[in-house]
């Protein structure tokens, strides 16, 4: 190592099945200053002892719940392991957990634009106590992956029942809107950044290098920045012409630039992700969701018109779930054909709120809730009607059994309607059984928890 250089070591803990972007971007900045950087990820991965204990500085990537949750007790190991080495974590769920980091031994945490933060921390330019949420601009380094495992570790994309692999990559950052549930809101406020359409494509050129046949787009809506959007999916088709993507942007977005949807069909874009979370008006008003019911039904429509397919994520258990909302989901689901589009866990998922939620903006809510729960960190709150509780639970364990067993999509869309409406299978209004939708391995879902007491690792 270069004179000044220390040693440093990322963890990632999980990422929903995707090589993590959040330890190869800060890891090419910090080798580009000398230093010599160790990435390990944990969800698919071990180290070697000797790593943690020659470490200089040890960083948890905490982009997420569930990987905030399987961080903490590798945390209080690692640090019992090394006690001088100087703990930082960063990312989303980073500083509105910091309560509980500190008491781990974490010294320094940061949210928002992480990379020169962490720079400036192994340069020795912060007092090292520090909590820090930055917006600043900087110059992006396109992603070192060196270390990391193959990308044919990951969860592939699906189709036709073939495997393909995927990589992953981020064109923006944040987001320009205020959903209360979203855990970007209370670090971004309302802003985002873009990464360089030549950074982007530096990185995607290197995972089709190493093997990638699609590439999943990890932005929190990819047309925060329509412009820019554009830019990233005709450069990615001119070099890349058969490699596939998808994408993932909010429903009013899907409305209003309705006219780019045939752009990212003919550019590669295989399917779009949307936070739909909820066939209820005045869920969907408390969420600020910026859509309506009204509009999810019609970008169904568009989306398919344009030649691509949506799969619509859900939060179907708020505290204002009803027996009859719940099995109304199940039925538009099933009348606008969309079984083979959604996860089944989509249907289990329980409304989280984490610490700094702006969800708690809403009395009806600070009424609700009970004490904050470290453990699971989260607000814990529980129905007025224990049986949704219940059905919560017994959905989350039919999903896990049938999925462990094989099971289709539509055989478990089957036992779950089953179990809503006490019907046969047979009755579930349905418009046939179309295969599935290219979709990646793992599920994706955010602002969400399963029932009670269990954790999404599906």
């Amino acid at each position: 190592m270069s004179e000044g250089a220390v040693r440093i070591l990322l963890i990632s803990t999980y990422e929903l099945g995707h090589q993590p972007f959040g330890l190869a971007s800060p890891a090419a900045l910090l080798r580009a200053d000398g230093h010599e950087v160790i990435c390990v990820d944990l969800a698919v991965d071990s180290w070697p002892p000797e790593v943690v204990e020659a470490a200089d500085i040890i960083g948890f990537y905490l982009p997420m719940h569930t990987a905030t949750r399987l961080a903490l007790p590798v945390i209080a190991h690692l640090r019992a392991r090394n006690r001088r080495a100087h703990l930082v974590c960063y990312g989303l769920y980073a500083p509105p957990n910091e309560a509980l980091l500190r008491r781990l031994g974490v010294r320094t945490i940061l949210g928002g634009e992480f990379e020169p933060a962490l720079r400036r921390l192994a340069r020795g330019e912060l007092d090292g106590k520090e909590t820090l949420v930055s917006h600043e601009r900087f110059a992006f380094l396109k992603p070192d992956r060196h270390g990391l495992p193959p990308l044919n570790r990951y969860a592939a994309l699906l189709v036709n029942g073939t495997r393909k692999i995927a990589g992953y990559t981020e064109a923006s950052r944040g987001c320009k809107h205020w959903c209360r549930h979203c855990p970007v809101v209370p670090i971004y406020r309302g802003r985002f950044r873009v990464v360089p359409v030549e950074i982007v494509l530096a990185d995607i050129r290197a995972q089709v290098e190493a093997g990638a046949e699609h590439i999943s787009f990890g932005d929190p809506d990819f047309f925060n920045g329509p412009g820019h959007a554009v830019r990233v999916a005709e450069a990615l088709h001119r070099e890349f012409p058969s490699l596939t993507y998808d994408v993932t942007i909010k429903i009013e977005h899907l409305l209003r630039h309705a006219d780019l949807l045939a752009l990212l069909r003919r550019t590669g874009c295989l399917f779009i992700t949307s936070a739909a979370e909820s066939l209820d008006d005045a869920v969907l008003a408390r969420l600020r969701k910026g859509h309506t019911r009204a509009d999810f039904l019609e970008a169904v429509r568009r989306v398919r018109a344009a030649g691509l397919e949506l799969a619509p994520t859900f939060i179907p258990f708020t505290p204002w779930t009803t027996w009859e909302s719940y099995r109304e989901l199940l039925r538009v689901v099933a009348e606008q054909d969309l079984v083979a589009n959604v996860a089944p866990i989509q249907f289990a998922l329980r409304l989280l709120i984490p610490a700094g939620s702006l969800l708690l903006e809403l009395d009806e809510v600070r009424r609700q809730v009970g004490p904050f729960d470290e453990a699971g960190l989260a607000w814990r709150w529980r129905h007025s009607d224990a049986s949704l509780d219940e059905l919560a639970r017994e959905v989350f364990r039919l999903v896990a059994s049938e999925q462990h067993q094989g099971r289709s999509r539509p055989e478990i869309f089957a036992r779950i309607w089953e179990r809503a409406y006490g019907a046969a299978p047979a009755e579930a209004p349905s418009r046939g059984q179309r295969a599935a939708i290219p979709h990646l391995e793992e599920p994706w879902y955010c602002c969400a928890e399963p029932a009670e007491g269990q954790t999404i690792l599906l």
